[in-house]
């Protein structure tokens, strides 16, 4: 079995890392290079930089601020946020990025997800689903773009897959409704995907603290937690995280 990942969050938005609970009243809290670096140091196993503006304002990724904080980071580092297409993937990548998320974009055109895997490998593209419990679906879970601001009217659970189908090497799943929240990762949502698939997943969205983390690693299948307010505000270090998990077997790096 694949030891477990632990993977601090940096939500970008003007240049500055922010936190919010479903995905809006924003609070900045550093800049992504020094946090990065902070994390990376702390043992990190990856780290995700998402700039979470980018496509509602039609724009690129901020990718002068991608290369700063590559350059303060030793470990993996997913870059999303403003990707449309396999150029964005390729800028993405000679910036620094090991992988590169799309989200927004791979919903409106699949065959973004398809030549990126193609030109690239599969194992540096990530689709980063935003999923959120509606009546829309018949899963339940329903995909929205733009930052989490627009319902499609897709099946998370059927996009899950064919993203995979398309050429998806991991899929990073935020939960809307968890966000923020801290009241856990959604397990029932983070389980289907799993379930639906059979590349990474990533949980995302809702981590209050370390048990959180335990719990999404115990209950589901996933590979990988994303958390962000917990690193941001000093409650614990990704080492701590590390040393809680091996405490009660979960095997990680």
């Amino acid at each position: 079995m694949l030891a477990k990942r632990v993977i601090p969050c940096l939500d970008v938005k003007d240049g500055k890392v922010v936190k919010g609970t479903e995905f809006v009243n924003l609070k900045e809290v550093g800049r992504p290079p020094e946090l990065a670096e902070r994390y990376s140091r702390q043992g990190a196993d990856e780290i995700t930089f998402l700039d979470i503006a980018a496509s509602k304002e039609s724009r690129g990724t901020t990718l002068g601020l991608v290369k700063e904080t590559a350059e303060r980071v030793f470990v993996p580092l997913t870059v999303g946020g403003g990707i449309r297409t396999a150029d964005d993937v390729h800028n993405a990548l000679l910036a620094g990025a090991d992988k590169v998320s799309m989200n927004s974009a791979a919903v409106a055109q699949p065959e973004v997800i398809s030549e990126s895997a193609e030109r690239f490998g599969r194992q540096c593209v990530v689709v980063a689903i935003d999923a959120k419990r509606t009546g829309s679906t018949s899963s339940g879970f329903e995909v929205f773009v733009k930052g989490g601001t627009e319902p499609t009217g897709i099946d998370a659970l059927a996009w899950a897959a064919e993203a995979e189908d398309r050429g998806a090497g991991e899929i990073l799943l935020t939960s809307i409704d968890a966000d923020g929240t801290r009241n856990g990762y959604d397990i029932p949502l983070t389980k289907a995907v799993v379930e639906e698939t059979s590349v990474p997943v990533v949980a995302s969205g809702g981590c209050g603290g370390i048990d959180d983390i335990y719990r999404v690693f115990a209950e589901t299948d996933c590979s990988a937690a994303l958390a962000a307010s917990i690193f941001h505000y000093g409650e614990c270090t990704v080492d701590d995280v590390h040393e809680y998990l091996r405490e009660r077997g979960i095997e990680v790096r």
